[in-house]
């Protein structure tokens, strides 16, 4: 009998600490997961360090400006950009020599940009996970 009563408390101790365990797991996966990402709209401001990479056969190299900022969720119908918390690279589109000379003293620098059109990358040779299509340098 007390082997019986034994038994009884090692598998009710057992689930107990399994429920537990099930309970702290599901508590931390809820902690862990990220915040949602802020929301993006045209005319606002996007902010983060600027790059540039050339691309490009050799005779024809471009200069491609990046920027990474904290995640943003762009507005419809991109979404999210099908990421789970939003664009943290930004392409950032140049069509003039004009547009490109104005980006050029805050590579490796911290920049803001009023975004005014941005969409998802969609093309297999684009570098960002979203384009900033129209843009422009705002002064601090």
């Amino acid at each position: 009998m007390t082997s019986s009563l034994f038994a009884k408390f090692a598998t009710g101790f057992v689930f107990a600490c399994c429920a537990l365990s099930l309970e702290v797991t599901g508590a931390s996966a809820q902690a862990a997961k990220p915040p949602a990402p802020k929301p993006l709209h045209a005319g606002e401001v996007l902010s983060g360090e600027l790059t540039a990479m050339r691309s490009g056969p050799r005779k024809k190299r471009m200069i491609t400006y990046q920027l990474t900022s904290e995640p943003r969720r762009l507005p419809s119908p991109s979404g999210l950009c099908n990421l789970e918390t939003g664009p943290e690279t930004f392409q950032i589109v140049t069509k003039s020599d004009a547009e490109a000379a104005a980006l050029k003293p805050y590579i490796g620098k911290s920049v803001s940009l009023k975004a005014d059109e941005m969409s998802c990358a969609a093309e297999a040779g684009q570098f960002s996970d979203a384009i900033v299509s129209k843009w422009s340098v705002v002064k601090h």
